[in-house]
């Protein structure tokens, strides 16, 4: 691969599997490279491994008893799954945002603010700089500015996951997985989800696990197809919704199965 193709690779992903109790073959041999700020989407029917893939990204899957690895997911030089890995580096730079809004029982600016602390923030003043930058990245603040004292659980469902987004993107990732994030949304929140989606592609890449093939369609640039623990076929979003190689993609596209 020569180096400019390379510095247009976010993540590498060689040779995984991953197997845990009661699931011996949760991902069987998974190669594919995830390009720099676009989105990508994940699909598949439920139970083909799409959240399992996601969350070898940032070793959320370490969460899981007997959990077991192979093959390497390359961020720049580090391998993802190494022993020597340090996690929480690892997690500022490859943010995760899940299914249900998951605020912090704290005031909006402290949701955004924590993890800046954790990594050292002290200035209250700079907290205050990047909490903002943070709310308006998510295309929140307009909404909150005057409530930063607030409770986050007061927001609606759709603000809380842009307040998640915002607390992730907060620390400045490189990477934002989306597992699912607008699976308890209403059609006009997740109108705002998509949209944010585009604007942050800009600056982040983005994977995005979902069920919804329409959403795939609208918000990605490449899509990955996925069955029963494999990777059946990546490729352009338009190719593999229009004109897949797989027989496999063009029945699940076509609703014959899943």
């Amino acid at each position: 691969m020569d180096q400019q193709s390379k510095n247009d690779i976010a993540l590498s992903i060689r040779d995984l599997s991953l197997s845990y109790q009661g699931n011996p073959s949760a991902l069987k041999s998974i190669s594919v490279d995830i390009p720099r700020h676009s989105v990508t989407a994940i699909i598949g029917a439920s139970g083909c491994g799409k959240s399992s893939l996601l969350r070898c990204l940032n070793r959320m899957n370490d969460l899981i008893d007997g959990v077991q690895y192979s093959g390497e997911v390359l961020l720049e030089e580090m391998n993802v799954l190494s022993a020597e890995t340090n996690v929480t580096a690892l997690r500022r730079r490859v943010g995760m945002v899940f299914q249900r809004p998951n605020p912090f029982p704290k005031s909006v600016f402290d949701n955004v603010a924590y993890g800046l602390k954790l990594s050292g923030v002290k200035s209250q003043r700079h907290r205050e700089e990047l909490v903002e930058k943070a709310l308006r990245s998510a295309a929140l603040w307009d909404e909150v500015q005057y409530r930063l004292d607030e409770s986050a659980l007061q927001l609606s469902q759709g603000q809380q996951q842009r307040l998640v987004i915002a607390r992730a993107i907060a620390l400045e990732p490189d990477i934002l997985l989306l597992d699912e994030p607008a699976s308890s949304l209403d059609p006009i929140s997740t109108l705002r989800l998509e949209e944010l989606i585009y604007e942050l592609k800009q600056t982040l890449t983005i994977i995005i696990v979902t069920h919804n093939m329409q959403q795939a369609a609208r918000v990605s640039d490449f899509t990955a197809f996925m069955n029963q623990g494999h990777l059946v076929e990546f490729g352009p979003t338009d190719t593999i919704f229009t004109r897949p190689s797989m027989r496999e993609t063009e029945d699940y596209i076509t609703g014959r199965y899943g």
